[in-house]
């Protein structure tokens, strides 16, 4: 079957685990095809270009959520290019959309306003029709009119209190923001040749990632799956909480993410959360529990295979893996290092990671460096001889650390100390390796370890202290505690058992779609769509357009010429331009 795989800030531009989790997923299920639409979120990303991919999988388009769209290659010619009818309707169902995002409480769930939900998603695919009949969306979502209803909203009854003290370049700034998060409704990626020939689309976030797809389901009836590993509503939230935008544009832009995830959730055929965290999130926003259904990341186990199965019993090493960053507390666990060698004086601390994408990173590095000298100065037997510290800052690649599972070799006790976790994969990475943990309550890091490890509460380094002293002295504990952890993540968190809930999930899916006439919109009035028409695994491909062919939006094309008229120019090809007749995949 060919998959629509929707990915916003992420594979195949970003790397990182979300990307890594979408490669071996494509990899993994290589008997289907996966049309990839990805969405960039940073000039950073498009600058770096998209990762190679395998043979099963095609890049059909990229459109960026970032920057201006260019004036010139705007659809329609610009707002002056839409006539008073398309400004008219635009105005309409912008308010409803604006309105209904706006009136949904915060905090509270969103069955007691179904009435406002339904408000948002009317506004919402009414201005998806408005931009598939050719008008100027981008351009409007910046004009006069729009400022016009944003302030009306803002001002008026029902709206959120912080957004009612908006000011005019409040209402402007929310308005750029709007039009950035709402791109995906104007892009051509919805004829004949793109979406409308995809048998599922799967999209990995229910944010901006996930409007191709109820576009999809809208206009083709194409049922839409969503996973998320980290829950997109939340990174939201505080990534507003952080940013420097106003009160007024903070309120509004997460009501609007909300209601978007809302209806992303109600609209969706199944959501595979990545942990029971997730899943509570997807919960309170009203989504169905009769469609939830968790499936944990996978990891690979294999590089870890051959890591004995316990240090020697004589060892005291803690090992920490990940970026350095601040929401690892590496502060704390320094501080956390300096009451365990009071009681364990022989115990060496190895820090292993590199600085991630985190602009502050270096910084905070060099703060942890100086806190270790601080803690720890280094002590020499004589005058003559060099001191040591038993604080160690290293990255992955380093003679003493050449690879991961080297690093958790040499552990006696692998630490996490994060303050904010999602899926703790340095947690899975030491289970594959047998070794005991001590980690902090925050996450999913008590759902992964399930008893299979100590856990302490975040910020408090004694706790973590006492706990790292327990086990150091106690070997067979270690023992009982590693080989537990090793059989749980074998059972739970490996690639084999992701790829083999995807596969069933893929199948299920399709088997209960509705068959429909090729291209025809779900709500048209033709042909009625047929259950069970056609099993899952006889889709015949036909596609019109070459491996490879990227689809980017026309108005993110403006250093390619167009020809008179304004379209731009598109190779023909014959019966040997796409697949062979009677392929199954």
């Amino acid at each position: 079957m060919r998959i629509g795989l929707l990915t916003e800030g992420g594979y195949p531009y970003a790397s990182g685990e979300a990307h890594a989790w979408c490669e071996r997923l494509v990899r993994g299920l290589a008997g289907h095809d996966f049309a990839l639409y990805a969405l960039t979120t940073t000039p950073r990303q498009e600058a770096r270009g998209p990762a190679a991919l395998p043979v099963n999988a095609e890049l059909r388009g990229r459109a960026p959520l970032w920057g201006e769209t260019p004036t010139a290659s705007r659809r329609g010619g610009g707002e002056r290019g839409a006539g008073r009818r398309v400004r008219r309707r635009f105005v309409e169902h912008f308010d409803d959309l604006v309105a209904g995002c706006a009136a949904l409480p915060a905090g509270e769930r969103p069955a007691a306003e179904e009435g406002q939900a339904d408000r948002f998603a009317r506004g919402l695919y009414g201005l998806a029709d408005l931009a598939r009949d050719g008008a100027p969306l981008p351009a409007l979502l910046r004009s006069e009119g729009a400022v016009r209803v944003l302030e009306a909203v803002c001002h008026g009854p029902g709206a959120p209190p912080a957004a009612q003290g908006a000011q005019v370049a409040d209402l402007l700034a929310l308005a750029a923001e709007l039009e950035s998060a709402l791109r995906p409704l104007s892009l051509d990626w919805y004829g004949g040749a793109d979406l409308a020939r995809v048998d599922l689309c799967h999209a990995t976030s229910a944010g901006s990632a996930a409007l191709p797809g109820l576009l999809g389901k809208r206009f083709f009836g194409t049922p839409l799956l969503v996973t998320e590993h980290g829950v997109r509503l939340r990174e939201h939230y505080l990534a507003y909480s952080d940013a420097p935008r106003s009160a007024p544009v903070r309120a509004l832009l997460a009501a609007f993410r909300r209601a978007l995830a809302v209806e992303t959730y109600a609209r969706a055929a199944l959501l595979t959360p990545g942990s029971t965290r997730a899943r509570r999130w997807q919960q309170h926003c009203g989504a169905d529990p009769a469609r939830l259904r968790t499936v944990y990341p996978g990891m690979a186990a294999g590089p870890f295979a051959a890591v004995p199965d316990a240090a020697p019993d004589d060892s005291a090493t803690l090992v920490w893996t990940g970026a350095i960053t601040p929401d690892k507390d590496l502060v704390g666990l320094l501080h956390a290092f300096a009451d365990l060698r009071r009681a364990v004086p022989t115990a060496t601390l190895r820090i292993i990671g590199g600085l991630g994408d985190d602009p502050e990173a270096a910084g905070y590095r060099t703060q942890c460096r100086a806190l270790a000298a601080q803690l720890f100065p280094d002590e020499a037997a004589d005058a003559l001889t060099a001191g040591e510290n038993p604080v160690r800052f290293e990255e992955i690649g380093d003679p003493t650390a050449p690879t991961l599972a080297d690093a958790y070799a040499s552990a006696t006790v692998v630490v996490l100390s994060s303050t904010v976790e999602g899926f703790p994969r340095s947690l899975v990475e030491a289970m594959f390796c047998g070794r005991a943990t001590v980690s902090t309550d925050t996450g999913a890091v008590c759902e992964v370890i399930g008893g299979t490890g100590l856990v302490v509460p975040p910020r408090n380094p004694r706790a973590l202290a006492d706990a790292c002293r327990a086990l150091l002295a106690d070997p067979e504990r270690r023992a009982r505690l590693g080989a537990a952890a090793r059989a749980r993540a074998l059972e739970l968190f490996t690639v084999e058992q992701n790829i083999a809930a995807f596969r069933g999930i893929y199948l299920e899916l399709i088997a209960h779609a509705p068959a429909r006439p090729a291209g025809c919109p779900a709500a048209a009035g033709g042909d009625a769509p047929r259950p069970f028409a056609r099993p899952a695994e006889s889709h015949v491909a036909g596609g019109p357009a070459p491996v490879g062919a990227v689809r980017t939006p026309s108005w993110a094309r403006a250093e390619e010429a167009e020809p008179a008229g304004g379209r731009p120019r598109r190779r023909r090809y014959g019966a040997a331009g796409g697949r062979a007749a009677g392929q199954v995949w």
